[in-house]
């Protein structure tokens, strides 16, 4: 993904797993053969598989900088951590950190992680393994979750601590946070900036999460949405209701997703999701009585 400049802000993607396929119906349990084919014209080799139609993912961060502030949005799956369900996320050894560097930034350097959601491969490289422990990788930071999400989760842990949470992402990657005073709960609309050239906000996305936000980010006339995993998939641009398997109310979620399509269809506003592959940035365009997505090379 080429940089994107909105207003005073610029945001890179900071790339973890750049491309890895996901069986169709694990990812889209009502997924169709015929809206497969239906969508392979726009959807090339890099989107879906010729030859098994999995559906490709990318796993990634967003960099966010402005002269007087660092943020980071979502932070992927984390090294060396035990995901035995999900092999693809198991033990991983990825050059998350040395692709941060290769932007010019430190771990140190930042000064906000925003979370839209708490799920596994939202949250891994909130911390690191350091001496055999988990310790926030960016110790600077202010981590933002939201408060519902949060409350959400540690429930479920504390009705059942020896059971693996977010596949232990919450005992590895979200806890050692707050307990490192860290983490800030906010609403689902907590405002975090609001100058002219950069205003940043969360936004509620409900469907995907007890608590799922999405980021909105204004400067001057521009305009972006990182939707979190309010989409997955450049097909569900066509074909909205495809539901995602992990979203805990799919109306809800098809809802969020049909009012973010239509509140960017034909504008200039950018879409960054946290799992389109490359070159992930683009516009949402009408097509017919639905909706397309523009790749920006």
């Amino acid at each position: 993904m080429r940089q994107v400049t909105i207003g005073s802000m610029r945001v890179d993607l900071v790339s973890e797993i750049p491309s890895l396929a996901f069986d169709k119906s694990w990812l889209f349990a009502n997924v169709t053969d015929e809206v497969i084919a239906e969508n392979r014209s726009w959807l090339d080799h890099r989107y879906i598989e010729p030859e098994t139609g999995r559906f490709i993912l990318s796993h990634h961060s967003y960099l966010v900088r402005t002269p007087r502030w660092t943020a980071i949005v979502d932070t992927c799956c984390g090294n060396h951590k035990k995901r035995p369900r999900v092999p693809a996320w198991n033990n991983l050894d990825q050059p998350y950190l040395e692709n941060l560097q290769a932007l010019g930034v430190a771990p140190e350097q930042v000064d906000f992680v925003m979370c839209t959601h708490l799920h596994v491969d939202h949250v891994g490289w909130n911390t690191r393994l350091i001496d055999g422990r988990w310790v926030p990788t960016f110790p600077n930071a202010r981590y933002l979750m939201g408060r519902a999400e949060y409350r959400h989760f540690e429930a479920a842990h504390n009705a059942a601590p020896r059971s693996p949470v977010n596949h232990g992402s919450f005992e590895d990657s979200v806890l050692p946070v707050v307990a490192a005073g860290l983490a800030e709960f906010v609403e689902t609309d907590h405002r975090l900036f609001s100058d002219r050239d950069a205003a940043l906000r969360f936004a509620p996305a409900p469907g995907h999460t007890a608590g799922n936000m999405q980021i909105h980010l204004n400067g001057g006339h521009d305009h972006a949405v990182m939707s979190g995993d309010v989409i997955h998939h450049p097909i569900q641009c066509a074909a909205p209701w495809l539901s995602n398997a992990a979203d805990v109310d799919p109306a809800a979620a098809l809802a969020t997703r049909m009012a973010l399509l239509e509140e960017l269809a034909d504008t200039p506003s950018y879409l960054l999701t946290g799992h389109f592959p490359a070159p992930t940035a683009g516009r949402v365009v009408r097509h017919g009585d639905a909706y397309r997505f523009r790749f920006e090379d």
